[in-house]
């Protein structure tokens, strides 16, 4: 049985083609689908399908401990999928943008079930279209568009098991919660979240409570297995060696703010340098965590401060490096720089005098500009969505708490890559926070 459109869903699918296209001929013609991760995942995707194992280095050297568990193998099979009849990154690029069609087509259908109202497609394709970054990233060899694919599912899965009360909604939460912690490592604490809110979900809907806890622990019975296949690998019981990496360099950011380029760059090599003494793959893991943690002790109230205003900040990111990176205009040796020349470091420095010269040097602000004025709209749409009274308290509720763990993870590291799992989301609930609104108007 065939899925049936109606000409607002043909015009809306239609729309949201013609972009894709767009920006996959520009992809075309600037040339630039690869980001400072995506050999690892290229890497480790030849590699199992050559050697038949996961490693996300360069197999012609010598095998290091953490590429064997840096990347999680879901997107590495994806690629693999493609890889197994033709190694062209073009035809993963063809699909990640069907995939990013899918995706918006689905969250539509989603947010009708929640609220949303077809006949305000029209602000709802200007808010998609109005944040470059689903386009740019769909053009780029990364894990995201696939990450926000099971965010997506996730959240569906839990308003059917919301409004049908169905155990194998509950199921389907699980599944796609696995499938997205293994597509990228983010995700894998969430775990501890899911078995609250499935139970929780459980008691609201009077359902046997049993079959809730053993649904819910799945996701947490993965994680564990995985960490186990990780500890006969390289004998110590983890997820990811990012987890470790990044609990040392969420200060590199923090440093560069509060004491400059120079400290933060001669902080990171030092604490890299210390890192590297370790012989072991398990000390050089167990003191990189147990000097991120010494270094939140140390600087707790203002590290938290600084962490959460730039967890905030995600919200309206309009992701000006993105934009640079895809058009060429940027490249990831200046990005990661001694010197730093972005619109606040400059204006940190040189005030006023140094705007005219950061314009000429950047002719995506405007564009970005644009950008932050709709990141602003939609930011003030998502309040009035949790204002809302005619919104399920469980859905508001359940998308809070997404969010929120989305931007608290992303820390001082607030691109737009790190918010485009929950991104559609954010980009419908505002068109649904701004239906009273609308619907006022219409009336009078």
């Amino acid at each position: 049985m065939g899925i049936k459109l109606n000409r607002q869903d043909k015009i809306f699918t239609g729309a949201i083609v013609l972009v894709h296209v767009v920006f996959f001929l520009l992809a075309c013609g600037y040339k630039r689908i690869y980001m400072g991760d995506s050999f690892e995942y290229i890497y480790e995707a030849l590699n199992f399908k050559k050697y038949f194992f996961f490693y996300s280095g360069n197999p012609a050297m010598p095998i290091v401990p953490e590429y064997l568990t840096q990347r999680t193998p879901g997107y590495p099979l994806f690629l693999l999928a493609v890889y197994l009849f033709t190694i062209n990154n073009w035809v993963v690029i063809v699909l990640q943008n069907v995939l990013s069609v899918f995706n918006i087509c689905y969250a539509r259908k989603l947010l009708v079930n929640i609220g949303y109202q077809a006949r305000y497609d029209w602000l709802l394709l200007l808010l998609i279209i109005a944040y470059p970054a689903q386009f740019i990233n769909a053009n780029t060899i990364a894990p995201d568009i696939l990450l926000q694919t099971f965010t997506l599912l996730y959240l569906g899965s839990f308003v059917l098991l919301l409004q049908n009360k169905q155990l194998k909604y509950a199921v389907w939460m699980s599944l796609a919660l696995i499938a997205g912690l293994f597509v990228k490592s983010v995700l894998y604490p969430f775990v501890i979240v899911h078995i609250f809110i499935v139970i929780a979900t459980g008691a609201y809907n009077k359902a046997r409570m049993q079959r809730m806890v053993l649904v819910s622990i799945v996701p947490l019975c993965a994680v564990l297995f995985y960490n186990y296949i990780n500890y006969t690998n390289t004998g110590k019981f983890h997820f990811s060696s990012n987890q470790s990496f990044n609990a040392v360099y969420y200060f590199y950011p923090y440093i560069s703010q509060k004491e400059g380029a120079d400290s933060a760059n001669r902080f990171l090599q030092n604490e890299r340098r210390n890192i590297a003494e370790q012989t072991e793959f398990k000390d050089r893991y167990d003191y990189a965590n147990e000097r991120g943690m010494a270094l939140l002790k140390q600087n707790f109230l203002s590290y938290m401060w600084y962490h959460l205003k730039n967890s905030a900040r995600i919200f309206i990111e309009p992701g000006k490096a993105e934009m640079d990176l895809f058009t060429g205009k940027l490249t990831y040796g200046k990005l990661y720089s001694k010197e730093q020349s972005g619109f606040f470091a400059t204006w940190k420095k040189r005030g006023w005098s140094g705007m005219g010269e950061y314009i000429s040097n950047n002719p995506s602000l405007p564009f970005a500009l644009i950008v932050l004025v709709f990141n602003c709209i939609r930011l003030i749409g998502m309040v009035l969505f949790f204002r809302s009274r005619d919104i399920n308290r469980g859905v508001k509720l359940f998308i809070f708490i997404l969010l929120a763990y989305f931007a608290l993870a992303a820390g001082p590291i607030a691109n737009t890559r790190y918010f485009l799992p929950v991104s559609l989301m954010a980009i419908g609930i505002a068109a649904i926070g701004y239906t009273d609104i609308l619907q006022k108007r219409e009336n009078t």
